[in-house]
């Protein structure tokens, strides 16, 4: 699981102020420190991007979990971006999006992409913890408390960690 880098240093981006989908989605991959380094980081914003417009990813409960697979990446990366504003993202249950997770993975390892996809929606589906990160506005608290969600809900699925 090595491979997965879920919720380290520079996951996330406390006040996206974006309204529109594309555009959040933009200002995530653009704002989020965890894609600096990345060469070709216009491939993955289209793939990203791309995915989006076949069906939105809007999950309900002010919940998007955008993704996309691109060389760009060398492990599956996730990121969070929170908008206090909400996001306009035709999710299913018509409500503006406030967690907009950005899921990259690398060609090859779909396995560990839905994987840490359904780690992550697992561990999004708890109303408080949504409540409560939404609440938080300390970027490296977040990536704290979704990163011991996201490692506890793994050990609990029996899936080694680092």
């Amino acid at each position: 699981m090595d491979k997965i880098s879920c919720f380290t240093h520079g996951t996330v981006v406390c006040d996206l102020e974006s309204t529109d989908k594309f555009l959040a989605i933009h200002e995530l991959i653009n704002e989020a420190p965890v894609f600096r380094d990345v060469d070709g980081i216009e491939h993955l914003e289209r793939a990203v991007v791309q995915r989006e417009k076949i069906q939105s990813t809007g999950l309900g409960h002010g919940v998007a979990v955008a993704h996309g697979k691109s060389p760009a990446v060398g492990d599956i990366v996730m990121a969070l971006g929170i908008s206090r504003k909400g996001i306009d993202f035709d999710a299913i249950d018509g409500a503006p999006v406030h967690f907009l997770f950005l899921v990259a993975n690398p060609p090859g390892m779909q396995l560990e992409y839905l994987l840490a996809l359904s780690v992550l929606v697992r561990v999004i589906r708890d109303e408080n913890f949504r409540e409560e990160l939404l609440n938080c506005y300390d970027s490296a608290e977040i990536e704290r408390r979704l990163f011991r969600a996201f490692r506890a809900s793994m050990v609990r699925r029996g899936f080694p960690v680092n």
